[in-house]
């Protein structure tokens, strides 16, 4: 650069004779040069376009991690963290959720969101859409959990009741192997028609999907344009005959998992669900805009799977939380006012599986056998004993005035207890109580199958099957004591 510097001297000739403007055009086109040889030497190369990878997931309804209720569940963040680490471990991939990660809206549904979204976080997913239970949040609710988690919470329809503007961004852009990617929310109308939260409004999909892809192309020009749409089978083609440009839509609005990888006006269509037990995996090249060479799977979240320390560790963090937190269920004022027995009628209450051995010797005997006995202690092993989610199936009455509070531990109305199923005893008991059998008139309704399956369903048991598990709890009538 010094050689180029001499060049600018005025007033003087250097060694060959030749005047200094000479030097001055000659070093100018040399300098031009001598950037754009720099410059292309520092651009960096090209990032090639290699295949697309999509991981999706749907309907993970609050499962951080599996109840531990029984040994060999499936499912969990906790074990989707540590599968996208083995199949994905530079996170290259496009992570996407179609909608209803929450579990409910009680309060302590809200602090377990937050730690949820939390986990999709470190999971570094790109966009979480809005399904149905989410939609059933507050309209605070949810811009309270967006503002506090920082989760990419996306929703092109639902809006504010007032002003009719959108609650959350309609649409995230990502990248991808070096291509720009769009991805659109949406919740179906229809999924949320008498659920939908205060201060919401959901807007017909169409509508909102006419206004937003013209405004997408024109500021973004997107290579590929994926929706996320918590609806059924049937609209998700409905939604592709119609919009040309959907290149991938995603569903999660259904009764099972795509068993196969559906076309439909050229757009992909799939769909999950199933309680964080399954995801879904998409693979593809594109040129252009077209998707080509697509293959697909639903892959289970199998117990040999372990369990991600990270995700964990936020399981752990809730339920620390929770059970330091004064929770509305805590207060009797906000519990049902009148508990009713099954079959019977109103204003009893629950007295305890103790009030009923006298009476009922054979049946007790037949309880303190089967794990209904000690259903406690298994939440106080995994200390999730002040979680509500797992109290209610674990304790006798709880959330009803008379019944278990938190506060008691495990003092009483713990276990599932005769009245876990039967209903508050006070009526029977007193009337018992009065000396003469024949004066015993309020008599239980008979139990089945249904009642069980209040808490014998999903992650919470094993395939509930009457035959098998009514004989490890047997017990029936018994002749009246004297």
């Amino acid at each position: 650069m010094h050689l180029l510097r001499s060049y600018f001297k005025t007033g003087e000739r250097d060694c060959t004779g030749y005047s200094p403007k000479r030097y001055r055009v000659q070093s100018i086109a040399f300098t031009l040069l001598f950037t754009v040889l720099i410059t292309s030497c520092e651009k960096k190369p090209e990032v090639p376009q290699g295949p697309l990878q999509i991981y999706f997931t749907a309907d993970v309804n609050g499962r951080l991690e599996p109840c531990g209720c029984f040994t060999g569940q499936y499912g969990g963040l906790t074990r989707i963290d540590t599968w996208l680490d083995y199949r994905d471990p530079t996170a290259a991939s496009l992570r996407l959720d179609v909608g209803d990660a929450l579990k409910g809206t009680a309060d302590y549904d809200l602090i377990h969101y937050e730690h949820l979204a939390k986990g999709f976080q470190h999971l570094n997913y790109q966009a979480l859409n809005v399904g149905a239970r989410e939609a059933s949040l507050s309209l605070a609710e949810l811009k309270e959990i967006a503002a506090k988690t920082g989760a990419p919470l996306i929703s092109a329809n639902l809006v504010d009741d007032q002003t009719g503007t959108p609650v959350l961004p309609p649409y995230r852009m990502v990248e991808s192997q070096n291509r720009k990617v769009a991805v659109i929310g949406l919740v179906d109308p229809a999924s949320v028609t008498n659920t939908l939260g205060e201060g919401l409004a959901v807007q017909a999909m169409e509508t909102s999907l006419t206004n937003l892809l013209s405004k997408i192309a024109t500021e973004h020009s997107p290579d590929l344009t994926i929706l996320l749409a918590f609806t059924d089978e049937a609209k998700l083609r409905s939604l592709a005959q119609q919009f040309y440009e959907l290149d991938i839509i995603l569903g999660g609005d259904v009764p099972q998992p795509s068993q196969e990888l559906i076309i439909e006006n050229e757009s992909v269509i799939l769909f999950t669900t199933n309680e964080a037990r399954a995801v879904g995996d998409l693979k593809f090249e594109l040129t252009g805009r077209q998707i080509t060479k697509p293959a697909f799977d639903i892959h289970l979240m199998q117990e040999t799977i372990p369990q991600s320390p990270a995700i964990l560790a936020l399981s752990k963090s809730y339920r620390d939380l929770v059970r330091t937190t004064k929770l509305d269920i805590d207060d009797p004022a906000s519990a049902d006012n009148e508990a009713i027995i099954p079959g019977g009628g109103f204003g009893h209450s629950y007295v305890g599986s103790e009030s009923c051995a006298a009476c009922h010797p054979k049946a007790t005997a037949a309880w303190k056998k089967s794990r209904h006995a000690h259903a406690f202690s298994t939440l106080t092993k995994s200390s999730t004993d002040a979680d509500p989610n797992c109290i209610v199936c674990h304790t006798v009455g709880f959330g009803e005035v008379s019944g278990y509070r938190r506060e008691f531990g495990a003092d009483k109305l713990t276990n599932v207890g005769c009245e876990s199923c039967h209903g508050p005893g006070s009526e029977h008991v007193t009337q018992r109580a009065l000396g003469d059998p024949t004066k015993v008139t309020f008599q239980f309704r008979p139990l089945g199958a249904s009642d069980c399956t209040k808490c014998h369903h999903g992650e919470f048991s094993r395939p509930f099957k009457w035959d098998e598990f009514w004989p490890l709890i047997q017990h029936g009538k018994e002749a009246a004591m004297p």
